[in-house]
């Protein structure tokens, strides 16, 4: 067997098809089912190929149905069970899908921030006034709000929230005056701010509160971002954070299945009547890491 032939080999043995050397059909259509790439069912062999090469980002002419050393190599990359080292400055590495999921539960969309978001908000409990993407101006220190805002933000809307800082509860809702609900806040400063500034340091924490993280695939450490970002990092000995705590050794073990099964128990803290968005993000979350794996472009990897 030659060396190109082993490395199929090698493909095939992670896919668990028979591991022949030759990149057959049985191999593209195992490839097609663990990608969730469509096909029509007449498709022929080389059509089903190229579906894979489109899939793998190739355009044009280069597209031809011919697994070569270009196609095996994007395809080895994709299956590989290891992740690329972390740069200097990231703490981890989550997937595109598992930070829209944030996104998603914080502010729904563009259009809805843009609606219902732009303006300074309280949703409640123990929240502080919160502006951006789920920035929440109660649990940050001046220090960090200034860092974080003082350069996207025009000098009185800046002062405006800086007097907000710190505040919560029956605080937060005295300081949630006319003035501060004039502030506005553009989607793209939202988003900035939520990539640029929040998600380094709640990426940096996370990490130091479950160690271990870096090392699951990255839809797991992009949904255990999105919990913490709304529950936050506290292991206290309370109830309430009871499943937070026993996330620590889930997660060093990398027993996704247990991780997620954890996730969904704390839906027991909301009755759903109530709180069905957080039912919703617990499920989303649980759902990412118990199908999470390693196979995933790395465009879709994004370093916080």
């Amino acid at each position: 067997m030659d060396p190109f032939q082993k490395r199929i080999q090698n493909l095939q043995k992670t896919l668990g098809t028979a591991e022949t050397g030759v990149f057959d059909l049985v191999t593209t259509n195992s490839i097609l089912k663990s990608l969730g790439i469509q096909v029509p069912q007449t498709a022929d062999f080389t059509e089903r190929k190229k579906s894979v090469q489109r899939f793998l980002g190739f355009k044009g002419n280069d597209v031809d149905g011919i697994v070569g050393t270009n196609t095996l190599s994007r395809l080895e990359m994709l299956y590989s069970q290891t992740l690329p080292p972390i740069p200097s400055g990231a703490s981890l590495i989550a997937s595109k899908k598992s930070l829209d999921v944030i996104v998603e539960f914080e502010v729904s969309s563009k259009a809805i921030y843009e609606r219902k978001y732009k303006s300074p908000i309280l949703p409640g409990e123990s929240s502080g006034i919160t502006i951006g993407i789920g920035y929440d101006l109660g649990h940050v220190s001046a220090t960090t709000f200034t860092n974080d805002w003082k350069n996207v933000l025009n000098n009185s809307d800046f002062s405006i929230l800086l007097g907000t800082v710190g505040k919560t509860k029956l605080n937060a809702q005295n300081a949630l005056t006319d003035q501060v609900k004039r502030v506005t806040i553009d989607w793209n400063t939202a988003i900035e701010v939520f990539y640029t500034k929040s998600m380094p340091v709640w990426a940096k924490n996370t990490r130091k509160t479950y160690p271990g993280l870096e090392k699951l695939p990255p839809d797991a450490q992009g949904a255990i971002i999105s919990l913490v970002y709304n529950r936050g990092f506290s292991l206290g000995p309370e109830d309430r954070r009871l499943e937070m705590r026993n996330l620590v050794s889930l997660i060093s073990f990398g027993n996704l299945k247990s991780i997620a099964s954890e996730i969904r128990k704390m839906k027991r803290l909301w009755a759903i009547t109530e709180s069905r968005g957080i039912h919703l993000r617990r499920d989303k979350e649980a759902d990412l890491i118990e199908n999470a794996t390693f196979v995933i472009k790395p465009e879709d990897c994004v370093f916080i």
